[in-house]
């Protein structure tokens, strides 16, 4: 289902995507509406297509059928100089181990887009790599290789930047750092497409989040629509109420307790934050009383709900192709 998105036009459009693997299906149909000057969360279980669609974008393999617009032009045939406002970083980053984080570098600029003097130091730089940037690559870390994999596909300065788990390797200070990154290149015009299984981090950093599940598209929604819509309002009533207290919300479904606690328990309402007026005036009229009230999106229900109760971790179903190993 694709709602209304922000943005005054699209960095991405695709249409009735499909790939298939012999028997496998991996794109059935696809769907998506990737608004300019955003951060887009893709979201799916493994093996629902997300690194089959970006293979599919940045020409790395060939879609079955479908079509694409990116940055506002039809794609039928990949062209070099036309991914040069494309960067993109699809699984692991490679690089060279015996050369320098500055070397590889070097080494990508010269064979893409014309890369102006400093830059190299600049990118450096944003992903805090300048202080080792004169080491071998085999002396660093994985996650320090995949914030080299983003200095890289941000070369040229892309007008889109397609990151496949951006967060793999980096410990809790890394992702805080990507993520003000990516929110950085985002509000200075650029579109960001980022496929992600942590969920909590998609929460925090897209704007806009598509849902994918079996290679079609279940969910695609401004975040804060997505949240609202998916949310849950907490109350904290006095515990020898609370069967008083269920029955008076069992209007909004199906109404969770957790266990008293100094004279007290939540309760849990699936409803909208927008809602919470409504949830203590029934509360009130009941002569029950709140000793504590919160609002929050349950974004995990609602992926579970739209995928089928599919995790985002596990193994892949299928490989993505013959030639390429790993989740689809």
């Amino acid at each position: 289902m694709t709602e209304s998105v922000p943005g005054d036009g699209l960095a991405l459009r695709i249409r009735g995507l499909r790939k298939r693997y012999g028997s496998v299906v991996a794109l059935d149909g696809l769907d998506l509406s990737v608004p300019s000057g955003l951060v887009y969360g893709f979201l799916g279980p493994n093996g629902a297509g997300k690194t089959t669609t970006m293979r599919v974008l940045v020409g790395l393999i060939h879609a079955d059928g479908g079509t694409i617009d990116m940055l506002g032009r039809p794609v039928s045939h990949f062209d070099r100089h036309r991914l040069f406002d494309v960067g993109a970083l699809i699984e692991a980053p490679s690089f060279y181990p015996y050369l320098s984080g500055r070397r590889n570098l070097q080494a990508l600029a010269a064979s893409g887009a014309r890369v102006r003097r400093g830059r190299i130091d600049e990118l450096l730089e944003l992903v805090a790599l300048r202080d080792r940037a004169g080491d071998r690559v085999s002396t660093y870390s994985m996650g320090m290789k995949q914030r080299l994999g983003i200095a890289g596909a941000l070369l040229s300065d892309p007008q889109l930047l397609l990151l496949d788990e951006p967060a793999n390797g980096l410990d809790p200070a890394g992702i805080v750092a990507m993520r003000d990154t990516l929110r950085r290149l985002a509000s200075a015009g650029k579109t960001v497409f980022v496929s992600s299984h942590i969920l909590g981090e998609v929460r925090q950093l897209a704007d806009v989040v598509g849902i994918i599940a079996a290679g079609r598209l279940v969910r695609e929604s401004a975040m804060d629509v997505l949240l609202r819509d998916s949310g849950q309002v907490r109350v904290r009533v006095p515990a020898d109420r609370l069967g008083q207290a269920r029955a008076a919300l069992a209007t909004f479904g199906d109404v969770a307790d957790g266990p008293p606690d100094d004279g007290h328990a939540w309760l849990s309402v699936p409803v909208g934050r927008d809602i919470a007026a409504d949830v203590t005036r029934i509360l009130a009229d009941a002569g029950i009383y709140l000793s504590g009230l919160e609002t929050e999106g349950d974004l995990e229900t609602l992926f579970l709900e739209l995928t089928g109760g599919q995790q985002t971790a596990g193994p892949a179903p299928a490989p993505d192709s013959p030639a390429h190993g790993g989740a689809v």
